[in-house]
């Protein structure tokens, strides 16, 4: 992947990124007969090109400054990891165990799951540029929370066979899919531009080192007891963790949609 002219303009390498952005003007005007208008002076920014930046520096800018909108980030990641993980991880036990499926058959439910994943991107990953941001973060996290939570009821009263069952984990993970990709997306375009790859490996990390360590051990504490109703607390506290990131995403989500990168957060090289 070559570097983009932002990287390239920060980094002291101005006329690399005069080239870039010369190449991308031509292409345009080729391909649709026009050049691109001169961005406005609200649009212009100065910067003092520097190739590095302490991790001081990033930490306080992310963690200071910026520390609602790491808040935000951890707890999309957190969550959506704990559910993915609650669900993905421990399917198999829950349908050995309540069902007696044969270990050798668990496999094939797992590609409803992958089915879900796909179709919920394809069909609502383009709201998340229409719709907006925080709406749509919003809305398919708390979707997966309260089909989980209706997943918990149904299978506590074993109305619920193996395969409704795992149509209704298809169905949430239909919304969770997307969901994830827009935390992914969120902690990598939220901070200044300079901190954007320590970010999101930052809180990646983080999310997948509580939701993929916490939430298999959990469930998998949880599903050997036996009881359908101490696995249905478990679904409980996914769903809570769900909602609780929603309600982070209407607070302080950010409108990140159609908007440059250098207005939804100033870069650290940047003069003001």
């Amino acid at each position: 992947v070559p570097e983009s002219p932002r990287w390239q303009i920060t980094h002291g390498c101005e006329s690399e990124a005069e080239c870039t952005v010369r190449a991308i003007e031509e292409r345009v005007r080729a391909e649709e007969g026009r050049g691109l208008s001169e961005p406005d002076q609200a649009h212009r920014i100065t910067l003092h090109p520097r190739a590095h930046f302490g991790f001081a520096i990033i930490v306080r800018a992310m963690f200071g400054l910026y520390w609602r909108r790491s808040l935000l980030g951890l707890a999309l990641m957190v969550s959506q990891a704990f559910l993915y993980n609650a669900i993905f991880f421990t399917y198999a036990l829950v349908l050995t165990t309540f069902y007696a499926v044969p270990s050798a058959d668990t496999g094939l439910y797992l590609l409803p799951f992958a089915a879900g994943n796909f179709v919920g991107v394809l069909m609502l990953g383009h709201y998340f540029d229409t719709v907006g941001r925080r709406q749509m973060i919003a809305a398919t996290y708390l979707a997966s929370a309260l089909l989980l939570m209706l997943t918990g009821y149904l299978f506590v009263q074993e109305w619920l066979s193996a395969t409704t069952l795992t149509l209704m984990w298809t169905a949430i993970f239909f919304f969770a899919s997307p969901a994830a990709s827009a935390a992914y997306l969120t902690v990598s375009e939220i901070f200044p531009l300079e901190t954007r790859a320590l970010a999101i490996a930052v809180f990646y990390s983080v999310g997948t080192g509580i939701g993929g360590v916490a939430a298999p051990w959990l469930f998998g504490s949880l599903i050997a007891t036996g009881s359908r109703l101490n696995v249905s607390y478990g679904y409980l506290f996914a769903a809570g963790l769900m909602i609780a990131a929603a309600l982070v995403a209407l607070v302080y989500g950010i409108a990140a949609e159609r908007r440059p990168l250098e207005h939804v957060a100033q870069p650290l090289s940047s003069a003001e």
